[in-house]
């Protein structure tokens, strides 16, 4: 099992009340985001709408639990530091250390797997120290141990996938 922890999201909103043009903007952008200088009025002349729709549509589908952000990501050790990082939590502390978690900007998400070693997350710092710095946070408020495992080999996983609606 694989359960994000600490966002929530309503599973009516899964694709029930999402517009086409919600649907559009989701399919269209996970691999062909534009890196311009206005990469928003671009991706809202594409859709024939304005930037500032553009924009409140954005905003609506992360309030919702839809999106958790729209950004870049940079292949691993080409700027700054960042780890995959886990955590064997008891079952009943499990809502309270992912909220910890996500507490720290450095860490881009979190999730339950079934297995003594249940919470892990990505962190990712300005440089190892760091890093290093916020992973001993984690361990220091939360009294559970942070087991940090860096990559040692790239392997390009393509995340985006193609979303079909019902």
């Amino acid at each position: 099992m694989h359960r994000p922890l600490g966002e929530e999201m309503n599973p009516a909103l899964e694709t029930e009340g999402l517009s086409d043009l919600d649907k559009r903007l989701l399919n269209e952008f996970q691999h062909r985001f534009p890196l311009t200088e206005r990469p928003y009025a671009d991706m809202a002349q594409t859709l024939g709408i304005s930037e500032e729709t553009l924009l409140k549509r954005l905003e609506g589908l992360r309030d919702v639990g839809i999106i958790s952000r729209v950004g870049v990501v940079f292949h691993p050790h080409r700027v700054g530091a960042s780890t995959l990082a886990a955590m064997a939590v008891p079952p009943e502390e499990l809502d309270r250390v992912a909220a910890l978690v996500n507490g720290f900007s450095e860490i881009n998400h979190n999730y339950e797997r079934d297995n003594e070693v249940n919470l892990w997350f990505v962190a990712t710092a300005s440089n190892q120290e760091k890093l290093d710095q916020v992973l001993m946070e984690i361990e220091k408020q939360s009294g559970y141990p942070v087991l940090s495992l860096p990559m040692l080999a790239d392997y390009h996983i393509d995340l985006g996938f193609p979303l079909n609606w019902k």
